[in-house]
Order: structure tokens, then C-alpha cells, then sequence
């Protein structure tokens, strides 16, 4: 298959295109910011893809630095790379996110804007253009598998913008589910627990507060990014061809620990 992965030169994403690459895929477009660093990591990432796979998977990259109000655009280019590129795409992770911690009643306006671009406008347009190309294509059809978060389902004191686009993610899908089902596209949400990435890096250095977590959590430990890859692949593949408009929360037992 072609998977196509938003916000992938680290994290989660860099998790979802090596394991696509273990499981048999035959071509990933890796969008990325395009900056110095994310530069650099995309090409450490196409050199451990291409040892994974035997050079058995094309990678192609997908940068662009721009303004974050550009998303709409962003979107579009990238849907047409993959035209240009693989002619079909059979996956998209939507995945680009960003979390900056912030207090609600100080929150400048810029933060709810730029949170909201990212994680939910750009997911939105995203998958409007990739769904687009997977409805024309022959063979017709394909999986798109959004990131929400556990934070879709609850509340964090320093994310009262950042959970309300996780929640449209998780809504989105299941309306994408309903209106896509006629073209044989299945989109589903997948609902990462406390992963340790850069996105949360800055809050898991409180000790406390990354004890805490770890408590809550019923397998004891903090997630790596490769605990949500191996669902991603599940979704992507045949084996879930009956599921659609569906949740996977991947939190290690976090969400169900009341005590």
C-alpha cells in the first residue's frame, strides 16, 4: 500500500512510517515542516526506512514552510504530490499536532488560532483532499485514520484549547465515516494516552506530575511512539476492512483507572 503521513519526521509519526514500512508498504509521502532540524530528521528517517524495508519502499518527502494560515493550501499540495507521485494513495494518518500548555483565562488569541490551525483546520482540509483523490482513483476506496488524543475524551486544566480540536478529530471522523462509506473509504480515529514525544516534553520534566501519570496508568508505564503505530497499521490494513467510524483508544489503561 501508499500511506501517506502528516507530521511524520518525529514522534508518532515517524513511528507510523517505520512500522508501514516493516509491514509490507510500498511507498510513503512523509510531510513534514521542512525547517533545518525537521530536514535533518526526515533524512535519517528515509536511511532507517530504507534498512527496514530492503529499499523495497519508496519514501518521498513533503515540506512546507509557510504560514500556518496557509493550511487550506498546504493541504492541496500535499494531496497532489501524491497524484504526482504513487497516481493513488491507499492511507492517510493525519497526524500533524501541536500542544502548547497554556492558562485559559490568559490565553493570548494567537495560541487558540494557531492550535486550531494546525490540529483541527489541517486536519480537516487534509482529509477533504486526500478523500477527494481516493474517491476518483481506480481502484476506489482507501483508510484514513485520524489522531485525536485521550484528551478528546477529557479534560486537562492547560488544554482548553488544544482538547476541543481533538474532539473535533474524533467527530470527524465519525461523520467522514458515514459520508465516505459510499466510496469505500473507512476513516477511523485512533486516541493516544500520555506519549512521551516532544509535544509533551516540557510537561512529563515535571517529576511529579510524570510519577503521577505513570501511577494512573494501568500497564505502569508511559507510552512510546511505537505503541500507536502498530494500531495504525491494523486500521490501515485488510484486517480491519469492517472498520469504520470507529475509536481505539491506546492509553495503557489510563482513561479506565478512577482509583
Amino acid at each position: 500500500k501508499v500511506v501517506c503521513i502528516t507530521g511524520s519526521s518525529r514522534g508518532i509519526g515517524r513511528a507510523c512510517a517505520i512500522e508501514s514500512a516493516k509491514h509490507g508498504a510500498t511507498g510513503l509521502i512523509l510531510h513534514y515542516f521542512g525547517d533545518q532540524e525537521t530536514e535533518a530528521e526526515l533524512q535519517s528517517l528515509k536511511v532507517e526506512i530504507n534498512a527496514t524495508s530492503r529499499n523495497n519502499c519508496r519514501v518521498v518527502g513533503h515540506s512546507h514552510v509557510t504560514s500556518i494560515s496557509e493550511v487550506y493550501g498546504v493541504s492541496h499540495r500535499f494531496a497532489s504530490r501524491i497524484v504526482r507521485t504513487f497516481k493513488l494513495s491507499h492511507v492517510l494518518v493525519s497526524n500533524a499536532g501541536i500542544c502548547p500548555f497554556a492558562e485559559f483565562l490568559t490565553m493570548p488569541h494567537a495560541t487558540w488560532e494557531r492550535t486550531r490551525q494546525v490540529n483541527l483546520d489541517g486536519s480537516f482540509y487534509v482529509v477533504q483532499a486526500v478523500a477527494n483523490q481516493m474517491k476518483n482513483q481506480v481502484p476506489q476506496g482507501g483508510s484514513i485514520i485520524g489522531l485525536a488524543s485521550i484528551s478528546a475524551l477529557v479534560g486537562g486544566e492547560f488544554q482548553c484549547h488544544y482538547t476541543p480540536t481533538k474532539a473535533g478529530i474524533l467527530s470527524m471522523m465519525q461523520s467522514c465515516a458515514v459520508a465516505l462509506g459510499k466510496y469505500n473509504i473507512r476513516c477511523n480515529a485512533i486516541l493516544p494516552g500520555t506519549i512521551a514525544t516532544d509535544i509533551n516534553k516540557e510537561d512529563l520534566a515535571n517529576e511529579e506530575k510524570q510519577e503521577y501519570t505513570i501511577k494512573r496508568t494501568a500497564l505502569g508505564r508511559l507510552g512510546a511512539p511505537d505503541d500507536i503505530a502498530g494500531p495504525m497499521v491494523f486500521l490501515a490494513s485488510d484486517l480491519a476492512k469492517y472498520v469504520t467510524g470507529a475509536q481505539l483508544l491506546v492509553d495503557g489503561g489510563l482513561f479506565v483507572n478512577l482509583q
